[in-house]
C-alpha cells in the first residue's frame, strides 16, 4: 500500500507541471492584461486622456513584468512556487497570491466537504430505499427528485432562491457569511446559527446535485447486485433480508460510488463556485471570475492549480478506499 501511494504521489508531480503549463497558457491566450484594466479605470473613472492612460498602463506593465515573454512569466511564477512557495503577487488585490488563497480556500473546502458528506450519506441512503422498494410510490418520488437534481442547472436554482429571498422575503444580508452584528466577535453557538442562516442556500444547492447522482447510481447498482447469485444464496441460507442487503449487497454496490470520490471534491468545489458567484460569497468562485475579468493571471492560475491538485488527491484517496472496501482490489491484481 505504501509503495502504491509513493508511486501515485511521484507520478502526480509531472502531471501537475503539465497542468500548470496548459493552465497558464490558456489564461494568457485572450488579448489584454492587467495594464488594460488600469488604462480603462483611468479613462472611465479618473477622466485621464487616452494617451496619458496608455502611458501609465505601459509603465505599470514594465514595472510588473507584464511585457516579458510568456515563457519568462511562467517560469518566474513556477520557480517561485517550487523554491519559495511563493505564488506571486496579486495585481488586483495588491497582496501576495498565497494570502488571497488562504483567505478564501478554507471556507470553500469546508463548504464543499459539508455538501459532499451530506450528498453521500443522504444519496446512498435514499438509493438503498429506492432499490429495495422498486416501483413503489417511494421509488417514484425519489426518482423524480433524482431527475430534478441532475437536470436543473445549479446557477439557475441559485438565481431562483436568490430572487425569493431578496424580492419575496425581503432578506437584505446576501453575500456574506455572517450578519454585521457578529463581525469581529468570537465563535459561539449564536454565530454558528447565523452562519448557517447565511450559507444554507449554497449547501442546499450543491448538495442537491450530488445527492441526486449518488441516489441514482446507488439504486441502479444495488438492483443489479440484488439479482446476483451470491445474494440469492445468502437468502437461501435463511439470512434476514436486512443482513443480506446491508452486509452482502450494499458493500459491493458501493464500488462505483467509491471510485467516483476521485472527482467528487473538484465537482463539489465547482458546484460551490457556481452558487457562490451568484450569492457573492468570499470564496474561490468570485475570486477566479474577478481575477480573470481584470487579467490578474497569477491568482487565476494558482486557483486552477489548486483545483487540479484536489482532483489528483481525490483519485488517490478513491483508490485507497477501494482497497479498503474490497480486499480483492490490489495494484496489478496481485493479492497481498
Amino acid at each position: 500500500m505504501l509503495r502504491f501511494l509513493v508511486i501515485r504521489v511521484l507520478g502526480a508531480i509531472p502531471l501537475l507541471f503539465l497542468l500548470s503549463v496548459v493552465t497558464f497558457a490558456i489564461i494568457q491566450a485572450p488579448p489584454g492584461d492587467y495594464g488594460d484594466y488600469i488604462r480603462s479605470m483611468l479613462i472611465n473613472q479618473g477622466g485621464v486622456p487616452a494617451e496619458q492612460a496608455e502611458a501609465q498602463a505601459e509603465v505599470y506593465r514594465e514595472a510588473n513584468g507584464l511585457n516579458d515573454p510568456l515563457v519568462v512569466q511562467y517560469f518566474r511564477w513556477i520557480t517561485g512556487i517550487v523554491t519559495r512557495f511563493d505564488f506571486g503577487h496579486s495585481l488586483y488585490y495588491n497582496k501576495p497570491v498565497g494570502q488571497v488563497v488562504t483567505e478564501r480556500l478554507p471556507a470553500t473546502i469546508m463548504l464543499a466537504l459539508t455538501c459532499h458528506i451530506l450528498a453521500s450519506f443522504l444519496g446512498i441512503g435514499l438509493g438503498i430505499i429506492a432499490a429495495t422498494r422498486q416501483y413503489s410510490w417511494a421509488d417514484t418520488l425519489l426518482g423524480v427528485i433524482s431527475f430534478l437534481g441532475m437536470t436543473i442547472p445549479r446557477f439557475l436554482l441559485a438565481i431562483i432562491i436568490l430572487y425569493i429571498l431578496v424580492f419575496r422575503m425581503g432578506v437584505n444580508e446576501i453575500g456574506s457569511f455572517n450578519s454585521a452584528y457578529w463581525g469581529g466577535q468570537p465563535w459561539g453557538w449564536g454565530r454558528f446559527v447565523d452562519l448557517m442562516a447565511h450559507i444554507w442556500p449554497v449547501i442546499f444547492i450543491a448538495t442537491f446535485g450530488g445527492l441526486a447522482y449518488n441516489m441514482r447510481v446507488m439504486r441502479a447498482n444495488l438492483l443489479d447486485v440484488l439479482n446476483s447469485q451470491y445474494v440469492e444464496t445468502a437468502r437461501a441460507k435463511g439470512l434476514p433480508e436486512g443482513a443480506v442487503i446491508m452486509k452482502h449487497a450494499v458493500p459491493n454496490a458501493l464500488h462505483p460510488l467509491v471510485a467516483y470520490q476521485g472527482v467528487v471534491l473538484p465537482y463539489m468545489l465547482t458546484g460551490e463556485i457556481e452558487v457562490a458567484i451568484v450569492f457573492g460569497l468570499a470564496t474561490v468562485g468570485p475570486a477566479i471570475v474577478g481575477s480573470m475579468g481584470v487579467g490578474d493571471v497569477y491568482v487565476t492560475a494558482t486557483f486552477m492549480l489548486v483545483l487540479a491538485t484536489t482532483l489528483i488527491i481525490g483519485n488517490i484517496i478513491a483508490d485507497l478506499l477501494l482497497v479498503a472496501l474490497d480486499p480483492r482490489v490490489r495494484l496489478g491484481g496481485n493479492a497481498e
